[in-house]
């Protein structure tokens, strides 16, 4: 099996290196041309190169983990966020039903509006309420009506102990700041990049052992549980309080705050949690609540080992 991974150095795409090489022949590709073999293209806006690319490499799977992600950042530039998120998402699709070829793409829970208390099921009406949202819906709705083989996996509240996140930003305001100010009023489950990265590779295995487009279709990848980003820094801070004693906690206070005290140029969804049971019913799987990923995390982070 031959697989084509764009967006390599991204938080899930640096794990999918690890997780897809077991499975036959991986050629990882950058945006940035340095590192990647000659004469391909991993830069989404490229959209005539990234098409040449696949002709060239001639995959059996395509992995794309490359996308515009900067949330507020997109409402400035809703041309580029399109080009990246709907348009080159296109014409993957484009590439892999000509060479008959799988395309796992990955969304997120922005494409709905975040209302209610219940977990958002795939078939549900979706409602983005930024930029963002929108071009992820549309790049969805692209691979979904030109491809036939496809996974469409979204996830929400993505981290990895590699580069920065929300749980090492709270560790580090919790050592200079008396009082943490934390938005306790949306709702979801942070996802590790090695389990979005894990389970990929064994939804490929099945798709592909599967030899048909049975498989196809949008899955919600996001750990078990829920919790809110309030709940989300006192775990994160208590855990460290209790694994590394040493280190001097400044913070005395953590204040739950609702999202109003924080304007940002774009809307977020309230209600991010996403119900998975597609997803373990139809590939045999149990998904760890997000404090088993969390833990595993800080460990990396306390040992240096990132």
């Amino acid at each position: 099996m031959k697989i084509l991974l764009l967006g390599r150095d991204g938080q899930v795409g640096w794990e999918l290196q690890r997780s897809l090489a077991p499975l036959g022949e991986l050629v990882a590709l950058g945006r940035d041309a340095t590192g990647n073999p000659h004469g391909l293209c991993g830069d989404l806006t490229q959209l005539d190169a990234l098409a040449q690319t696949v002709r060239t490499v001639r995959p059996d799977v395509i992995v794309n983990a490359a996308a515009h992600t900067a949330v507020d950042q997109a409402e400035s530039e809703p041309d580029l966020a399109r080009t990246l998120n709907a348009q080159a998402p296109g014409v993957l699709a484009d590439e892999a039903q000509a060479l008959g070829a799988w395309l796992v793409h990955y969304s997120t829970d922005y494409v709905f509006n975040g209302s209610g208390t219940q977990p958002w099921k795939e078939g549900d009406a979706a409602g983005p309420l930024s930029v963002y949202g929108c071009t992820k819906l549309e790049g969805e709705q692209a691979v979904q009506r030109r491809c036939q083989r496809h996974l469409i996996f979204r996830t929400s509240w993505v981290y990895a102990a590699r580069g920065s996140n929300f749980a090492r930003t709270m560790l580090r305001l919790a050592q200079t700041r008396e009082t943490l100010q934390v938005i306790d009023d949306q709702l979801g489950a942070p996802t590790g990049a090695e389990l979005v990265a894990d389970v990929t590779a064994h939804a490929i295995r099945q798709a592909v052992a599967a030899r048909a487009s049975d498989l196809s279709g949008i899955y919600h990848l996001v750990a078990s549980g829920c919790t809110s980003w309030y709940e989300y820094a006192k775990y994160v801070i208590n855990l460290m309080d209790t694994a590394q004693p040493a280190i001097k906690r400044v913070a005395k206070e953590i204040k739950p705050m609702p999202t109003t005290a924080f304007p940002t140029p774009a809307k977020r969804p309230h209600n991010s949690r996403l119900d998975t049971t597609k997803l373990q019913t139809t590939f045999g799987l149990v998904l760890p609540a997000w404090q088993t990923g969390i833990t595993r995390m800080l460990n990396e982070i306390d040992h240096g080992r990132i």
